[in-house]
């Protein structure tokens, strides 16, 4: 595309010819900037076009769009970041951290698959955000991060203003649908210039570039997040509807590119563990020049379709891996030993470091785990040790450097006590009940929790159910806004599921699965309270030292009243119908959703199929059972005839969850 010569305001009748002219070629030197890294214009001229359509699209504001190249600057500043539930879980991924771990992940891939070599896509495994991007009908329409997996929370505002993500995807004919996975991260270069900002704006500068991404996202003004050097490289696609993918992923990631995606550079394609490992080396080796931080690599089975046969376990799947890269190890010394008290009760040991720069970020605890380990590592005050973060994340000691020990180091001696135990095991406790994945009171800190529980507000869980405005606004720095806000959030976590209420009780050895083990299990909460150990030890999952620790933890009259104040203070969920697999109707099933539904959500319908025994999916296979077909349905709908899996409209849908003691007849009648 030529830049044509500039032009004072068009005449009225080339007013909107002349604003499509702007926007196309602004959109078009975006792609060739911040896509391509290859501009054709120099910084001045971009300024001069965009300068001229900012003050056409001021002059007549009704042929302003939502898409326009304008819209890359902040807006309103927002209150908050709304929860958003993702189309499909955003999984998370297992590591290697040895060629004998990818190995063996080889040999099972091959074995599920019955193949002697696999084909793998490799890419790098970038230390950024990783984001949603929701496209209808190729127009972004919503943005949000990872979160938990299931639910991220909603930064379209600021994603629209990172000149690298396509508002408008390049493709004459888009998909109605199409869900576009990537990681947002500063580079090297522009975190140096964001540092050389802050300090000039007498500003804390940033600790690392993957913390000042995140930071530069979750911005509640979007003019903030515009300013920052945010870009991304793509790495995948979630949702699609309107479009057949290639069933290969690295071809997937090519027609990404084509489309106005960003893709690293980097991603290949590889036969064999051979390839897989020789490539790992040559990254590791590259690793420093690359210009942008990466702690490993990912490899992914290529083939799409032997990633639905290969499935997945727990929130991770069984077609890809993370191989990290070895963790980096610095040199410090111990200046103390601390003992923190958890919500169990449980005391752990934490070195207190002289601070020092390890894989990114400055390290000045590390956590010794227990007494066993920090016997066992004879870690004592005054040593100087060998720092890493583990997986890159947790600083852990590898060592102690004895032959640099003192004279004046003596063991450590842990103590059956600390003091303030109760008070800090009540701090973690609460910290526990009120986080994401159990109670979700949204705005209870910890901070805010220490200095409630410091105040003698707040005794018990119980308590925050107490709590009115005046109190709340009291505490340091919250005004009558935020008090008012944390009222609501605390009245709405009222209303929660049997699961998610068991997992904020924090007993011991019970996580986010076991809870929901427990609730689909037991049905109700009375029929745990008195279930024996043998009972428990029928759940799923469940064995003795685990049962145990559930007996033990009802049996306490103490955690029994704790649980009756809860329920007092009405604390409710739904009736749980009991789901004990092979008793259920549908145990067995592998259901796929398409398209729209008249009367209910999608979520919806998969949450009561699931309470019918059937597993839901995103993508069809030979494995599915059934597909339920809506409005506007994507190629699931056409992959299932091909594959001649039945298919149900929402009718039959209907008459399935209300009656699915015959399900295989039922289909059969309402086939379309």
């Amino acid at each position: 595309m030529q830049l044509r010569r500039l032009c004072a305001m068009p005449a009225d009748s080339s007013i909107e010819r002349r604003i499509a002219e702007l926007r196309a070629m602004l959109d078009y030197h975006n792609h060739r900037y911040y896509t391509l890294d290859d501009p054709e214009i120099t910084d001045t001229t971009y300024d001069t076009l965009m300068r001229e359509l900012s003050a056409l699209e001021a002059a007549y504001p009704a042929l302003k769009t939502t898409d326009s190249p304008t819209e890359r600057v902040g807006g309103a500043v927002a209150e908050t970041f709304s929860p958003v539930t993702h189309l499909l879980p955003m999984l998370s991924l297992n590591n290697a951290f040895s060629p004998q771990d990818f190995e063996e992940f080889d040999q099972r891939v091959r074995s599920k698959l019955g193949t002697e070599t696999v084909i793998y896509s490799a890419e790098t495994k970038l230390d950024g955000l990783a984001i949603s991007l929701v496209y209808e009908h190729g127009e972004l329409v919503r943005a949000a991060t990872r979160g938990d997996g299931e639910r991220g929370e909603d930064v379209t505002s600021n994603v629209r203003t990172i000149g690298s993500i396509p508002r408008v995807i390049r493709q004459r004919l888009p998909p109605a649908l199409m869900e576009v996975r990537g990681e947002i991260y500063i580079d090297h270069a522009g975190f140096k210039r964001l540092n050389a900002a802050q300090r000039v704006r007498q500003e804390k500068a940033f600790a690392n570039p993957r913390n000042a991404a995140a930071g530069s996202l979750r911005q509640l003004d979007s003019n903030v997040t515009a300013s920052r050097p945010l870009t991304i490289f793509c790495y995948g696609v979630g949702a699609c509807e309107g479009l057949l993918l290639p069933d290969s992923h690295f071809e997937c990631l090519q027609l990404l590119g084509a489309m106005g995606f960003r893709i690293s550079p980097e991603s290949r394609r590889l036969s064999g563990v051979s390839e897989v490992l020789a490539y790992h080396v040559g990254m590791l080796e590259r690793r420093a020049g690359l210009g942008y931080d990466i702690d490993g690599v990912v490899f992914k089975v290529d083939s799409r379709s032997a990633q639905e046969i290969l499935g997945q376990v727990a929130k991770a799947p069984r077609w890809a891996i993370a191989y990290k890269f070895p963790p980096e190890e610095k040199m410090t010394r111990v200046v103390a030993i601390d003992v923190q008290v958890g919500r169990t009760g449980a005391l752990t040991p934490v070195a207190r470091l002289e601070p020092v720069f390890v894989g990114g970020v400055t390290v000045t605890n590390a956590t010794l785990h227990n007494a066993d380990e920090l016997h066992r590592k004879d870690v004592r005050v005054g040593d100087t040790v060998w720092v890493r973060r583990a997986g890159d994340v947790i600083p852990e000691i590898v060592s102690v450097v004895l032959e640099a020990r003192g004279s004046e180091a003596v063991p450590f001696v842990m103590p059956c006590t600390v003091p303030g135990q109760a008070q800090s095991q009540l701090i973690q406790s609460l910290v526990h009940f009120a986080s994401r994945r159990a109670m979700d009171i949204d705005g209870l800190g910890d901070r805010l929790i220490e200095n409630f529980v410091q105040s003698g507000l707040i005794k018990s869980p119980a308590d925050l159910y107490k709590l009115e405005e005046a109190q709340i606004a009291e505490q340091e720095r919250l005004g009558q806004k935020s008090a008012a806000n944390l009222v609501k959030a605390i009245r709405e976590s009222r209303r929660t599921t049997l699961a998610r209420f068991l997992y904020a009780l924090g007993i011991r050895e019970v996580g986010e699965a076991t809870a929901r083990q427990l609730a689909s299990y037991f049905g109700n909460l009375d029929a745990l309270l008195v279930a024996s150990p043998e009972e428990l030890e029928r759940v799923p999952d469940i064995g003795p030292a685990v049962a145990g620790s559930i007996h033990a933890f009802f049996a306490n009259p103490a955690k029994r009243t704790e649980i009756d104040a809860l329920l007092k203070a009405e604390i409710t969920w739904p009736e749980v119908q009991i789901q004990r697999a092979a008793a259920l109707p549908l145990a067995g099933w592998t259901v796929v959703l398409t398209g729209s539904l008249a009367t209910m959500t999608r979520e919806d319908a998969s949450e009561k199929l699931r309470g019918l025994g059937a597993k839901t999916t995103g993508s069809v296979s030979a494995k599915t059972k059934l597909v339920i077909v809506g409005d506007e349905p994507g190629n699931k709908a056409e992959r299932a005839v091909t594959l001649g899996i039945p298919r149900l409209d929402e009718v039959g849908l209907q008459g399935l969850l209300a009656a699915p003691t015959d399900p295989a007849q039922f289909v059969i009648d309402h086939q379309l």
